[in-house]
């Protein structure tokens, strides 16, 4: 029994063992004597190992635990064919946590990686921006936007390089453009339109068009008339046969 007593001492000294493991009693104690004669009180063992099995047990519980968590963050992973087993030793526990702590690790480094609600909630607002009422619109309204949004870059593209702007200026400026360059030919077909009447008012312009208005159909009528009665059918045979008939 002494020796037995001897080697549990030697276990509690042990520089392995906790620290508040091995406590000398302060009070009058009944001692053991090793064989060297050095004592050694145990009057706190019962304790000491009470409290070793109390922590066996949970860590039984904590080693449940930790595998429910990790059926839910890692289900595929494969279940430990020894989780039944009656001892649970701290390397078993150490061996779940690191399994997690390694998936949440490349969980990180994919995190750029969209997860399926994310990837169905970007679908859900294509449809929604450019009204695609079933999946199976999808890849053709894609194909269109696509198409279209070509289109309209090679037109910027060439807008901008007819109006002599830089490649970052923005739609805005050169629509302001096409708008300025459209007024600048209105002015100049209204200067046209006024050397070509041989007036500058507008007034005289109004007045020129009612005149033709009033003078054409008359004109018109006559030239007709003048067709039938010499049979013929171009204006241009009038006069000669006119001169013939004199």
């Amino acid at each position: 029994v002494l020796k037995v007593l001897s080697h549990i001492d030697s276990i509690l000294r042990s520089p392995r063992a906790p620290p508040l493991i091995y406590r000398r009693s302060k009070g009058p104690v009944q001692n053991y004597t090793k064989e060297n004669g050095q004592e050694c009180g145990f009057e706190h063992l019962p304790l000491t190992i009470e409290m070793w099995a109390d922590q066996l047990m949970a860590l039984k519980d904590l080693h449940r635990s930790l595998r429910k968590l990790s059926l839910e963050l890692v289900p595929w992973h494969a279940a430990d064919p020894q989780d039944n087993r009656e001892s649970i030793r701290v390397e078993d526990l150490q061996f779940v946590v690191d399994a997690i702590l390694e998936e949440i690790e490349n969980k990180e480094k994919n995190s750029q990686t969209p997860s399926l609600p994310t990837l169905c909630a970007i679908v859900s607002h294509f449809q929604k921006l450019f009204d695609v009422n079933s999946l199976s619109g999808v890849y053709p309204r894609m194909n269109e936007v696509y198409t279209k949004l070509g289109e309209m870059t090679n037109a910027m593209r060439n807008l901008h390089e007819l109006l002599e702007l830089d490649s970052s200026a923005p739609p805005t400026v050169v629509v302001d453009t096409v708008g300025k360059l459209c007024d600048i030919i209105n002015e100049n077909v209204t200067e046209q339109v006024q050397q070509l009447l041989g007036t500058q008012d507008i007034h005289s312009i109004i007045k020129k068009l009612e005149e033709h208005e009033c003078f054409f159909p008359p004109f018109q009528a006559l030239i007709q008339d003048l067709l039938c009665l010499l049979e013929i059918n171009n204006l241009d045979d009038i006069l000669p046969t006119v001169r013939r008939l004199k």
